[in-house]
């Protein structure tokens, strides 16, 4: 999770007027989908969340190791 990130996850929970519990459930929100995708992905390194996909504006960076992606190409 970027700084940036950070910051518009703390912007949302103020617009929102959430504590600490409203943080948890706005990062709980944008990685839904992530939690379930990215564990059937044997290959993916790391997930980088930045502002645009806080804000709503982008999709999650996904980082792949290429070393699995050869492999599972070969597979």
């Amino acid at each position: 999770v970027t700084k940036e990130a950070m910051s518009a996850i703390a912007k949302k929970a103020i617009t929102l007027r959430t504590g600490a519990r409203g943080l948890r459930a706005i990062l709980e929100e944008v990685m839904l989908d992530l939690m379930y995708e990215i564990p059937s992905k044997n290959n993916v390194k790391e997930c980088i969340i930045n502002e645009n996909v806080i804000t709503g504006k982008g999709l999650p960076i996904l980082i792949y190791d290429e070393e699995d992606s050869q492999e599972a190409q070969l597979a």
